[in-house]
């Protein structure tokens, strides 16, 4: 009973036990992705019986490995930008676990609820509603009970953009793909439905194969980093001393930031002209200006002089970064991320300095700053493909079925399968190139609609009412349980603390 007692009072216990379900709900969130989004990549292989199911979703989930593993991270920490910046900081608190439980909570319950209908919503409105709701709660239950400061929406709306455009670019580019295809091959085998369980012609399946790869790599390097971005998130928050910093970075690169931010501190000087800030003012300073309402002034840039300074000097005559304390890799984090996200916001307002060599430096202290703190163990990529796979081969059936069979009226011929999966997969990679979150779901469903229109073959108007009331509800659904989650979380933290 002592023993127990005393794991239960154990710092280092609890931190675990936070750890593994923390990291254990990112990992169920990106499994029950596989239900839905990986699944309508095998969907077109498996319903012109160009692949068994066994083994077209074992295929699937390797080239989904694959696309993780070599995937750039700019999805990953553009859904890490839709956070509060205040929990973004300080996501090892009660408050920023709060977060990272709700959104997760609320992403999950949606995802299987919407899973098992059989109705291919997208995972990353999920999400994407979820940290909408988690924002909103937390700047209405602040000081201010303002929803500007609450979510970024300049880069809400750019997600938002994605997501709205994707499955129209879904529906138009693969009925005139069809189309073209009609006009260019005229071989009368690509336009049928397979007979009885029968097998397609060599090069039919060949085009098929490789266009379910494609689907599968583009959506493992998509969807699978949404994933990752949280789950380093939450290393970062309970293990700052092991994944703050990107510890394999060498000499070289440290001493180079080091120079870069000395330099920099007397150009951001002389814009603060008289104005001066110490360090911990220079930290409350950027975290208000990196807000959607933050606007610069000589503080910020007054700001700006003392987190370089202050990098410049605990980065000077450091050989790597395991030679420093473990508690100055967090606050060495939280500076460059200040400086990167704060030249960022300036770049993009025009007000940085107009000399053009010095703006390229201050791009290029920001770029590195990035390199530093937006990185991706391996190890949590490949956790992240086998969620994904397993979810994928465990609960392929239910979205499968809806993709091949409830769509259009007639059964999905080669040309159809293959236009979709075509669309979906370049389409999905043009969104990883720009770091959007998209959703496989919405490009493949919409693309299989747009083949049937295509090609006369009639919609199910049922399927088709269903799968589109889904879409709409899940922003609104989704911001709904996740203010609500966390709102219930902080109020139960706030009853623990009095007691």
């Amino acid at each position: 009973m002592n023993l127990l007692a005393t794991a239960y009072t154990d710092p280092t216990f609890i931190t675990f036990i936070l750890l593994a379900l923390a990291i254990g709900m990112a990992l169920g969130f990106e499994f029950v992705n596989g239900f839905h989004d990986t699944a309508n990549a095998v969907a077109t292989v498996i319903y012109t019986h160009t692949l068994k199911p066994t083994p077209a979703v074992i295929w699937s989930g390797i080239w989904n490995l694959i696309g993780v593993l070599t995937s750039s991270g700019a999805v990953a920490f553009g859904v890490v930008a839709l956070l509060p910046v205040e929990l973004v900081l300080n996501v090892g608190s009660a408050a920023g676990l709060a977060m990272v439980f709700s959104l997760l909570i609320s992403a999950i319950i949606w995802n299987l609820g919407t899973w098992w209908l059989g109705l291919p919503a997208s995972s990353s409105h999920t999400l994407i509603g979820s940290i909408i709701g988690v924002g909103l709660a937390n700047s209405l239950m602040g000081p201010t009970h303002s929803i500007t400061d609450g979510v970024n929406w300049a880069k809400a709306q750019e997600v938002g953009l994605g997501l709205i455009i994707s499955p129209l670019v879904g529906f138009a580019a693969a009925a005139l793909l069809l189309i073209v295809l009609k006009v260019l091959v005229r071989n009368p085998d690509l336009y049928k439905a397979p007979v009885g369980k029968s097998v397609p012609p060599l090069w039919i399946r060949a085009i098929l194969m490789l266009t379910c790869t494609g689907v599968s790599f583009a959506h493992g390097s998509n969807d699978g980093q949404k994933g990752m971005g949280l789950i380093v998130l939450i290393l970062v928050g309970i293990l700052p001393g092991t994944y703050a910093l990107k510890m394999s970075a060498d000499n070289s690169t440290i001493s180079g930031i080091a120079t870069e931010a000395a330099a920099l501190s007397s150009v951001f000087k002389q814009e603060a002209g008289t104005t001066s800030v110490d360090r911990v003012k220079a930290t409350e300073i950027l975290a208000g200006y990196i807000k959607p309402s933050g606007t610069p002034s000589p503080e910020v840039f007054a700001a700006l002089a003392a987190a370089c300074n202050e990098i410049s000097s605990q980065l000077k005559n450091a050989e790597t970064f395991q030679a420093l304390p473990p508690s100055e890799r967090s606050d060495i984090r939280t500076q460059l991320y200040l400086i990167s996200k704060t030249i960022g916001k300036l770049d993009k307002s025009g007000k940085l300095d107009m000399d053009a060599s010095v703006r390229k430096n201050e791009q290029a202290l920001a770029r590195h700053a990035d390199q530093l703190t937006n990185y991706i163990p391996d190890w949590v990529k490949y956790a992240v493909a086998i969620a994904l796979g397993l979810g994928t081969m465990i609960g392929y059936k239910r979205i499968v079925k809806t993709v091949g069979e409830k769509i259009g009226k007639d059964h999905l011929t080669y040309a159809q399968g293959a236009s979709a999966e075509a669309v979906a997969m370049s389409t999905i990679m043009v969104a990883d190139h720009f770091g959007l979150p998209i959703s496989t779901t919405h490009v493949l469903s919409s693309g299989i609609a747009g083949t049937m229109a295509a090609n006369h073959s009639g919609l199910q108007m049922a399927t088709v009412r269903n799968i589109l009331l889904a879409w709409v509800l899940t922003l609104p659904v989704c911001i709904f349980l996740g203010a609500a989650l966390f709102a219930a979380a902080l109020n139960a933290i706030a009853l623990v603390s009095v007691r």
